[in-house]
């Protein structure tokens, strides 16, 4: 039963690694969304740079287990949008005013897959417990 109940530790602390993981995921993609569409707060300046998420993965020598954990978060390179406009602020003395390098159609898919891989995690969470649970049924028993 001892090797059996780490079993179940391990599980449950690789599950909740990824649970972690995936809300900070979600929070890196949130913020990109809310910034979407906003601008510098200086003319010509460079509006927000959209924010790419990292995994990596660690032991935790206390379940001698691989668990995943939010890595870096590194910024996109790519170029900014540019979009004619002289009468935004935010212009540039051509008139161009730059926007961030966000694809909202980008954001959501990777919210969609934040979620699906969040929602695996919880449900092994819950596999487990219902484990654990007719285990000590059956030992009661």
């Amino acid at each position: 039963m001892a090797n059996d109940s780490s079993d179940f530790a391990r599980s449950m602390a690789i599950a909740t690694s990824g649970l972690r993981a995936q809300a900070g995921r979600m929070r890196v993609i949130s913020e990109n969304i809310a910034n979407a569409d906003s601008t510098s707060q200086t003319a010509g300046g460079d509006p927000y740079r959209r924010k790419v998420p990292t995994f990596s993965s660690a032991l935790d020598r206390t379940l001698d287990a691989q668990v995943v954990t939010l890595g870096r978060i590194k910024p996109d390179q790519s170029d900014f949008r540019v979009k004619y406009e002289p009468s935004n602020p935010a212009a540039d003395a051509s008139g161009n005013v730059k926007y961030p390098n966000v694809n909202s159609v980008v954001e959501m898919t990777d919210m969609r897959d934040a979620q699906r891989s969040y929602e695996a995690n919880v449900n092994i969470i819950s596999a487990t417990r219902r484990m654990i649970q007719r285990t000590l049924d059956i030992l009661k028993a």
